[in-house]
Formats: structure tokens, C-alpha cells, sequence
């Protein structure tokens, strides 16, 4: 059975300037300028947004959640990375 779907794009919304994007969901589209299109009308109706990103979903490339320990434990024994021993300044909010 052939799929007869658009490909799926994964669409990204910057909610306001300054902070990163977040995945907000896909949408099927045959070009980047329909998906562009699409995202805007399924996840800013209400102005959620001041950005878009869409990439093709097959250009996602993604962990395994079994291979986590591999990935992410080697940093455990670099206490220099964790902030633990640093003093908080006052009123520092996003440090």
C-alpha cells in the first residue's frame, strides 16, 4: 500500500523574542512554504507566537531513551560542569 499522505513536518513556535523554540506539534505539507502555512494556522490562531520553524520530520534525528546512560553519564564525573559549588547572587533570576 502506497502512502498517499504529504510528508510531516515538525513545527517549532518562539512565543516571545529572546527565548528558544518549542516543539508545538506537526503538520503534513508538500512543500516548506505550505508547512510554514499550515503551523501558522493550526498553532498561532491566537498570536502565540513570533516564529516559526518547520523541518521535515525525517531530518529529525533522535537518542534512544535505553542508550542514556552512554550518552549522558561520562559528564557525571566532570564536577566543574555542575554549578554546585558557585554562590547564587542575589536577584539573579536566569543563571
Amino acid at each position: 500500500m502506497q502512502d498517499s499522505q504529504w510528508p510531516l513536518w515538525e513545527v517549532f513556535i518562539q512565543a516571545n523574542p529572546g527565548i528558544p523554540h518549542k516543539h508545538a506539534g506537526s503538520v503534513h505539507a508538500a512543500d516548506k512554504e505550505m508547512a510554514l502555512t499550515n503551523a501558522r494556522d493550526v498553532y498561532t490562531r491566537r498570536k502565540e507566537g513570533t516564529s516559526i520553524w518547520v523541518v521535515p520530520s525525517n531530518y529529525v534525528v533522535a537518542s534512544n531513551p535505553n542508550d542514556a546512560d552512554m550518552l549522558f553519564d561520562p559528564a557525571n564525573d566532570k564536577i566543574y560542569r555542575h554549578p554546585t559549588f558557585y554562590v547564587m547572587p542575589e536577584g539573579a533570576e536566569a543563571i
